[in-house]
């Protein structure tokens, strides 16, 4: 049976976010990749893992991370920010992880995508995810204020 191409992105960056963590849950790797911009600098960084540049870089990767299945993830405590072209969402992702006793926790991984409007549309240009915690954090732990200086 062939498989059917996956459906057209389309929509603003939080639209395309919502396609690209469906992807993840799902374990739809040809989904996933139709979020991507189409440029050789693409970027991704998977929680303590190297940078990992280009479309065909960053399908091995997400095809190995994707070899049993999708992944429990759901984007939370989302901020926006946009400019004309850009869009930068930071965020925490919460996912299942098998747990000590064969039981599942939860961890934190935080998050930053980038998207960028192309000619097809809005596309993820960069998904860089650093290692969390393996407990939920206390509320406002992770935000941070906005005035650095």
């Amino acid at each position: 049976m062939a498989r059917r191409p996956p459906p057209p992105v389309s929509g603003s960056p939080d639209e395309v976010e919502a396609q690209f963590y469906e992807a993840l849950q799902r374990g739809d790797l040809e989904r996933l990749m139709a979020v991507w911009a189409d440029d050789d600098e693409i970027v991704c960084v998977h929680p303590g893992g190297p940078r990992v540049v280009g479309a065909a870089a960053i399908r091995a990767s997400f095809e190995a991370m994707l070899a049993r299945g999708g992944i429990a993830v759901v984007p939370d405590q989302v901020h926006r920010l946009a400019w004309s072209g850009g869009a930068l969402h930071h965020l925490v992702e919460r996912l299942l992880v098998p747990g000590e006793g064969g039981g599942m926790q939860e961890a934190w991984v935080v998050t930053s995508n980038v998207y960028v409007r192309t000619p097809q549309g809005w596309r993820l240009a960069a998904h860089h995810a650093s290692p969390g915690a393996l407990l939920q954090p206390p509320p406002g732990a992770l935000e941070a204020p906005s005035t650095l200086h």
